[in-house]
């Protein structure tokens, strides 16, 4: 059975920082992705991270303020979310998919990937 769990997430101050996990389990994944969806909203690309060698790309309004990584060994990705604001307030989802893209044409799109985890509250207050 394949699965996703993620963990981390919860209430911060703007300008502090989150961390959130994703474990995959049940199948071997060649990307994985984070996306966001805040209140009323739709479901955003945050940033894609491969497996093999890897590569990150992100979303541009998180840029510099958040970091994802991967484990191998743990079949899990990481989010490090730093300086944090209160538009940044979502649901985060990770996703996994058993393809690899490198075109922003598809890695942001969310039926690209074929799992994704329960996903977790990110709330940032001013």
């Amino acid at each position: 059975q394949v699965q996703l769990v993620e963990s981390g997430g919860g209430l911060v101050q703007a300008g502090g920082s989150l961390s959130l996990s994703c474990a995959a389990s049940g199948r071997t994944f060649s990307s994985y992705g984070w996306f966001r969806q805040p209140p009323g909203k739709e479901r955003e690309f945050v940033v894609v991270v491969r497996k093999s060698d890897g590569t990150t790309d992100y979303a541009d309004f998180v840029k510099g303020r958040f970091t994802a990584s991967r484990d191998n060994a743990k079949n899990t990705v990481y989010l490090q979310m730093n300086g944090l604001k209160p538009e940044d307030t979502a649901v985060y989802y990770c996703a996994a998919g058993v393809s690899v893209s490198y075109s922003s044409r598809y890695y942001t799109s969310p039926s690209r990937y074929d799992y994704w985890g329960q996903g977790t509250q990110v709330t940032v207050s001013s």
